[in-house]
């Protein structure tokens, strides 16, 4: 078995050739081995190695840049899953592509199935999207894993930022609209190594996409006010900082959160099996955030 894996310095890339570097005959390539903005890299790298399958999980995670760095974040989040997908269908492999809740409007407070109807509003969700039909259209074997929240032990995600900001402020302000499900970079990771054993297995997947989130749903500040608790309780905080609950208007952004970033995960785990990402298990281990 031989997989590609792009991004492998981000949070879920990480996970994904820790995890993948003993089962399998790996590439793991970040920008500078492969920018997979250029066409012809990708052709090359991928009809070099031949893999079997691809996972993309590179990615423009900066929402707020990428309201001014439009065509940065095209290159990256529309063209470069393109380019990989359409050489995975010349090798005959089978293409996974992480994309994302800003896809939604993010309204009301019912969880999208990935049959809901997409409406991003940022640069980032509308070139995720368009990543996301990239890949559907070049490659007849794929599947699109929409995520959210996404926190680990590698890279930058919320739980660091708490924990840093908490070092050194006595309060602080989290918005407590914005509701969704923090997802563990281990959990995706091995979701997608599960979705390809099941393909390994000989089995014939539903091809496109799934959602995969964290549970139980919570606000920013459900989930600041969890990783404080802890922090104290295992001695990596002196003390918690106080916290208020704040709404997103009060915490103005250049791009728009989505108030509801909760994602029905029913449709994955009746396929493969793949429960939601437990975030309370995840962040138990507090120390290895700092």
């Amino acid at each position: 078995m031989r997989v590609l894996i792009t991004g492998c310095n981000g949070q879920v890339g990480h996970c994904l050739t820790e995890r993948l570097k003993n089962k399998a005959d790996i590439l793991a390539v970040d920008y500078e081995g492969l920018d997979i903005t250029d066409q012809h890299a990708v052709i090359k790298t991928v009809y070099d190695f031949k893999p079997n399958y691809i996972i993309n999980a590179a990615a423009h995670t900066a929402v707020d840049r990428a309201e001014e760095e439009i065509e940065l974040s095209n290159s990256i989040n529309r063209d470069g899953p393109k380019y990989l997908a359409e050489a995975a269908q010349q090798v005959n492999a089978v293409m996974l592509h992480i994309s994302t809740d800003y896809v939604f409007d993010g309204e009301g407070d019912r969880p999208y199935s990935e049959t809901d109807k997409t409406a991003p509003q940022g640069v980032y969700g509308q070139t995720k999207l368009a990543g996301e039909s990239s890949v559907a259209q070049a490659c007849d074997k794929h599947i699109v894993l929409r995520t959210a929240w996404v926190f680990g032990e590698h890279g930058n995600n919320f739980v660091k930022t708490m924990l840093r900001l908490a070092q050194t402020r006595d309060e602080l302000s989290i918005v407590g609209d914005q509701f969704g499900g923090p997802t563990y970079a281990g959990d995706i990771a091995d979701a997608l190594i599960s979705i390809v054993e099941f393909i390994e297995k000989g089995r014939q997947p539903e091809w496109g996409i799934y959602h995969f989130s964290g549970m139980p749903y919570a606000s920013w500040y459900d989930f600041a006010a969890k990783i404080f608790q802890l922090a104290e309780a295992k001695g990596v905080l002196a003390k918690q900082p106080k916290i208020s609950s704040i709404p997103t208007s009060a915490y103005p952004t250049p791009a728009k959160r989505p108030a509801n970033s909760r994602l029905n995960c029913g449709k994955i785990e009746n396929q493969f099996g793949i429960k939601p990402s437990d975030w309370n298990a995840a962040i138990e281990n507090i120390q290895a955030y700092k």
